[in-house]
């Protein structure tokens, strides 16, 4: 009989805003290959034959407390646990969707994997979104994690991240698989259609941008770098879905500053389409990912897909994606210089940052040279179907 498989998620298509979701839709998809698979989903209903549930919060928590969205999602994780009876393993990602995994693991008896795609402790500014929400969601995650048969780590610095937040983890149930990339959507697309509707200019270098506004992400230490960089260079920010209004205000006033110093700073402030952020990808002179906590980076991956060389901050999985002097540049942070990450020395981090795109908007040979090995790594070493099959292997270990 084929193992069946339920896949717990917050995010799955069309409702997806961030790596997570991504990874649980490929993941999903190739896993359907070797096992049976169930996904249980946040939100509204999908037509979607692998969809086998989507779970609205309960109506008595509607409000707009920071606290509530947290009790939204438990009340959720509740739906999801009651619905899996069946399933042979039961597969959760995020905070989100743990509790659900660790209550089905209570309730059925079943192997419990959980995917750490980030974790509490090192997202202090959860807080700030949150309210007690956060201890909430701190909650969930390590009841999940301390029982879960498996720990499903993304990267190697995750692991090591696991284990120091989590003693009680023991190191044997934590293992190592990387996320993937859909090698056939992500490739360099040389039309400028996208560019041209968004008014960017294809014949002007352009440093990108592509991520949430979050304390996460490091947008406003990228604004600020941005005043630095050569003046022909355009910035372009795709970049939405602000964690508070404080942030939101934050990245507006410094754009702002940015566009009263220069000209071809372009913000899109939504959540374009696949194919859109590909061919915006696919003209960047250079790709900025200035986070200050990233677990892994799959838009490192994506990025360097379409042939875009990685200016990126040597955190978390990101060293394991981008080789230094190879495939982008690294910079480092010097983080500590307060709960949330931030670097020790902002106008250092800043300088650092600018320096390294301007070597590559200096010379678009070298960027070239980089963009080209970096579509090479991904293709050797992020494919999905080898991630899946891995997946699968680790499930029937355990059930």
């Amino acid at each position: 009989m084929t193992l069946r498989a339920a896949l717990l998620t917050r995010e799955y298509p069309p409702e997806v805003y961030g790596g997570a979701g991504v990874h649980v839709e490929y993941l999903a998809r190739e896993l359907a290959h070797h096992v049976d698979v169930a996904v249980h989903t946040f939100g509204s209903p999908r037509d979607d034959p692998l969809v086998a549930g989507a779970y609205q919060a309960w109506e008595a928590l509607a409000g707009d407390a920071p606290h509530l969205a947290a009790l939204r999602a438990m009340s959720v994780d509740l739906a999801m646990a009651a619905a899996v009876d069946g399933a042979d393993v039961v597969h959760s990602h995020t905070w989100y969707a743990n509790l659900a995994g660790h209550l089905a693991k209570l309730l059925y008896g079943v192997p419990h994997v959980l995917t750490t795609h980030s974790l509490e402790p090192l997202r202090p500014w959860k807080a700030e979104q949150l309210g007690g929400g956060y201890a909430l969601s701190s909650f969930c995650e390590r009841t999940a994690l301390e029982a879960a048969d498996l720990v499903i780590a993304v990267s190697a610095q995750m692991r090591r991240d696991v284990l120091a937040c989590y003693p009680a983890v023991e190191p044997g149930r934590v293992t190592v698989v990387h996320n993937g990339i859909d090698l056939d959507e992500y490739r360099r697309d040389p039309a400028t259609d996208v560019l041209r509707r968004h008014g960017i200019d294809p014949d002007r270098p352009s440093v990108v941008f592509v991520g949430r506004i979050t304390r996460q992400k490091g947008l406003t230490h990228l604004l600020e770098a941005a005043t630095q960089l050569r003046k022909d260079a355009q910035l372009v920010l795709c970049a939405g879905a602000p964690d508070t209004p404080q942030i939101a205000a934050e990245v507006t006033a410094l754009v702002g500053r940015l566009r009263a110093t220069r000209d071809g700073v372009v913000w899109i402030d939504a959540m374009l389409p696949r194919t859109e952020i590909v061919q915006i990808l696919s003209h960047a002179t250079a790709f900025a990912c200035p986070s200050v906590y990233e677990p892994f980076g799959l838009v490192n991956v994506e990025a360097m897909a379409c042939e875009a060389p990685v200016v990126a901050t040597r955190v978390g999985g990101i060293p394991e994606i981008v080789v230094d002097g190879e495939t982008g540049l690294l910079v480092d942070i010097d983080g500590g210089g307060d709960p949330q990450g931030a670097p020790r020395d902002p106008a250092a981090f800043a300088r650092h940052f600018a320096a390294a795109l301007n070597r590559l908007l200096d010379d678009p040979a070298e960027a070239r040279a980089m963009g080209t090995a970096g579509r090479k790594r991904v293709e050797a070493s992020f494919s999905w179907s080898a991630i899946a099959e891995r997946t699968a292997g680790l499930y029937k270990r355990l059930a």
